[in-house]
């Protein structure tokens, strides 16, 4: 059996993250380097949970950069980019290049299904059509400098429209804005691929 580490930062709901994934929710980096695929789930403040990611920082990198499957989810996408406006001067992983910044003009936070617009090809979204439906509770977006979107999101409220990056791609490194374990079918499929993988 291939195990997948479900990074548990003592946030968010990682119970159904394991249900649909497989997976052991550990804090443990013995456990982590071991471990063949990563999955980083994420809820919560940008700078808040970097520190608590602060001492796992090196063996994520490492898992990376050795070629290991990676799925961030939520939060989890925003913490791969350099920085955050919800915590300046905080550095994320840095995996991407590109910062998270905050919806302005539209309700905070975008909350509730929303569809996903494919971009380029992801073997995540294998058997899931171009506009599907996926949860999506957030405040904040990723914007990549860097060619890795995958899929987009068009968010309109109070009469204004944000298109922003809800997946990205690149090698190894996968990452959605939306909640697959909160997402049904499609969700489902999303888990099943990384599973594949």
């Amino acid at each position: 059996m291939r195990v997948i580490a479900i990074v548990d930062l003592g946030i968010g709901n990682l119970a159904n993250v394991r249900k649909a994934l497989g997976g052991v929710i550990t804090s443990d980096p013995y456990e982590i380097e071991r471990a063949e695929k990563l999955v980083l789930p994420g809820v919560g403040n940008f700078g808040a949970v970097m520190e608590r990611l602060e001492p796992l920082r090196g063996v994520i990198l490492d898992a990376i950069n050795d070629g290991k499957p990676f799925l961030g989810i939520c939060l989890g996408l925003q913490l791969l980019f350099e920085g955050s406006e919800e915590s300046p001067g905080e550095p994320g992983l840095g995996v991407f290049r590109g910062e998270v910044v905050k919806f302005q003009g539209v309700r905070t936070p975008h909350i509730g299904w929303n569809q996903l617009w494919k971009r380029k090809e992801c073997p995540l979204f294998e058997g899931i059509r171009d506009g599907a439906y996926f949860y999506f509770v957030h405040s904040y977006y990723a914007v990549p400098k860097e060619d890795i979107v995958a899929g987009v999101t068009d968010y309109e409220s109070k009469g204004r429209r944000v298109v922003f990056t809800s997946a990205v791609c690149r090698e190894n490194v996968y990452a959605v804005q939306f909640h697959p374990e909160k997402s049904g079918r499609n969700g489902l499929t999303v888990m099943k691929n990384f599973r594949r993988l």
